[in-house]
């Protein structure tokens, strides 16, 4: 699993990097959720369902006081890492385990602050058949796109779910990066706690 989770951070700081330069390009010709150059798609409240919730049960709150996020996790989860700008988590489990990997990541005050490009991404996966979700989601008075991978090729492949916003924080223009993975065998045995993970954060902002 930490091999797993090396690939993860990997391909997160990749992505952050090839996204930082599509948003740059694109971010002229969008303009949000409703804008004429993007999607239509509203804006959805983060509701956990009854199974979600359940899957929380008898856990706790933890917070990244670094960055003032907090989620309620569920019990036995452990931290794993807990930088100024990276938050991680596990469930029990080895090998089978799920994670939550959090990414903070400061933009300049300039940047075009735009989550319409991941939109526009996350759907044209979707049309690859590499994403079966996506969505506007607001969570805790953010509002960002949120888009879950397809099962991936081998079982022992990572899925995933992420959330993607900006917010400014202490005078700081930042990108919030949340994503909760395991292996696509075992996705959907973590799934109903993934989502009550995601869905119970608080953000500072």
């Amino acid at each position: 699993m930490k091999n797993i989770l090396l690939v993860l951070l990997i391909a997160l700081a990749l992505s952050l990097c090839n996204l930082s330069e599509r948003f740059k390009k694109g971010s002229s010709s969008s303009s949000g959720p409703t804008g004429s150059g993007g999607s239509s798609r509203s804006v959805e409240p983060a509701k956990p369902t009854a199974e979600q919730t359940a899957a929380l049960a008898g856990g706790s709150d933890v917070k990244w006081d670094k960055q003032g996020l907090s989620w309620t996790i569920p019990p036995g989860w452990t931290e794993e890492t807990n930088e100024s700008k990276t938050f991680v988590m596990r469930s029990p489990g080895g090998g089978n385990a799920a994670s939550l990997i959090v990414s903070i990541s400061p933009m300049d005050a300039d940047f075009p602050a735009d989550p319409q490009p991941w939109f526009q991404q996350a759907e044209s996966r979707a049309k690859n058949g590499e994403v079966d979700e996506v969505k506007w989601l607001e969570i805790d008075g953010l509002k960002g796109v949120q888009f879950r991978e397809a099962n991936p090729e081998h079982p022992d492949g990572p899925r995933r779910l992420q959330w993607m916003a900006y917010r400014k924080y202490t005078g700081q223009l930042q990108l919030v990066n949340v994503m909760l993975a395991s292996e696509g065998k075992d996705f959907e045995r973590h799934k109903n706690a993934m989502y009550g993970i995601l869905y119970s954060m608080k953000v500072a902002h």
